[in-house]
């Protein structure tokens, strides 16, 4: 293994436990800074936000720059922008370093998988790839749960100084182990956003925001559902932050190979109804601690098995801008983790409890799904994918 894929992996890392840990230790700063959770779900809509705004703005800014040099600046602000977290003086200010905080995720993501792919060897890009996305699951494994411990039992601002501490680690792997490509002066800026302007585009957009919005609402709620209705104590929330983690793994390697077997948009499809279905289910058995441990791998692992057929969608809709179009899909998910998050904390606010997220979840799932059947429709007479393999038969 090629060691500046290893230095992309750590900072991947670092941004999926920067994003995720919030769920866990929600009820932990919400205490902290006095607000109602709600208000703290507001941290995680505020880095989403940082990650919209961020994705094109910075890839536009960094793309006719040698890569190794945008990775590095990427890296410090990963790393300040964290440990800058971990001295916030209240909601106010951590709101604005969440935002800020989210502002290099899409432009890390994009740049870096556009240099694994140019690291990787011939035949080998998608595993390039994937190796450094797996950075982000092994964070929902590891990180996310070490950070949610760490802070229900200590102090939430380690965790963010932890965030930091990887940063700096990322910014040293990348320094010292990730070789020198030339950049590759793109067009200019009017052609690269035109790609916005297919209808395809739209549409596999609105999918991925609506779409992983629902995974979200779920995700970002999970820490209060798992204590006030599972019956859960505050400890156990880190072993079932692992659980979800497994789950997000396990759908990682899902999603691929769905895509593989049948296309990207079915692998869509099908995994956006079985995401509306499982999380109805969890509303139902929510005071069965057993089945909530399953239903909790069985949710993460449907829901994140999304996110890989949706990339590759995005992907191949956006050729003619290779930077901009690997950057804008993270992106999109973070306007689905804001949106998500927002949503399912208003039927918690008026006082529906902490299953209402689920029937949030569902609904913005079923959402995605009719997108997607109007997508297959659209595609079906664009006649836009010659490559793909025949259409399931459904019986």
């Amino acid at each position: 293994m090629k060691k500046g894929l290893i230095a992309l992996a750590i900072g991947a890392f670092a941004l999926g436990m920067t994003e995720f840990v919030m769920m866990g230790i929600l009820p932990d700063m919400a205490k902290a800074l006095h607000i109602s959770i709600p208000e703290a779900g507001h941290l995680i809509s505020a880095y989403a936000i940082g990650v919209v705004i961020g994705a094109p703005v910075l890839t536009i800014f960094l793309q006719n720059k040698p890569p190794k040099t945008s990775l590095l600046l990427l890296a410090a602000w990963i790393m300040l922008s964290n440990s800058l977290a971990a001295f916030a003086i209240g909601y106010k200010s951590m709101l604005l370093l969440r935002f800020i905080a989210g502002i290099p995720h899409g432009a890390y993501f994009g740049i870096g998988a556009v240099v694994a792919g140019r690291m990787a060897e011939k035949g080998k890009t998608a595993q390039a790839v994937a190796f450094m996305f797996t950075g982000l699951t092994v964070a929902n494994i590891v990180g996310v749960p070490a950070g949610t411990f760490i802070g229900h039992e200590f102090d939430w601002r380690i965790t963010f100084g932890i965030v930091g501490l990887i940063g700096i680690i990322t910014l040293l792997g990348i320094r010292f182990w990730l070789p020198t490509f030339q950049a590759k002066k793109s067009g200019n800026i009017r052609n690269d956003f035109a790609i916005f302007r297919q209808k395809d585009m739209q549409l596999i957009l609105l999918i991925t925001i609506i779409g992983t919005g629902g995974f979200f609402a779920w995700y970002s709620y999970i820490a209060p559902l798992f204590t006030e209705v599972s019956g859960f104590d505050a400890a156990s929330v880190t072993y079932l932050m692992v659980v979800a983690g497994i789950g997000m793994t396990a759908g990682n390697v899902l999603g691929g190979k769905l895509s593989d077997r049948f296309t990207p948009l079915w692998a869509t499809i099908m995994l956006l109804a079985a995401m509306a279905v499982v999380l109805v289910l969890l509303v139902v058995v929510a005071e069965s601690k057993a089945l909530v441990i399953l239903i909790t791998f069985i949710i993460g692992a449907v829901a994140f098995a999304v996110v890989a057929p949706v990339q590759i969608l995005i992907m191949e809709a956006s050729q003619k801008a290779e930077m901009l179009g690997s950057s804008i899909g993270p992106a999109a998910m973070n306007v689905g983790n804001a949106l998500g998050a927002f949503l399912a904390g208003l039927p918690i606010a008026w006082g529906y409890g902490f299953t209402a997220p689920e029937w949030v979840g569902a609904g913005l799932a079923l959402l995605g799904l009719l997108l997607s059947l109007i997508l297959y429709r659209y595609k079906s007479t664009q006649r836009v994918e010659p490559t793909a393999k025949e259409d399931p038969v459904l019986v």
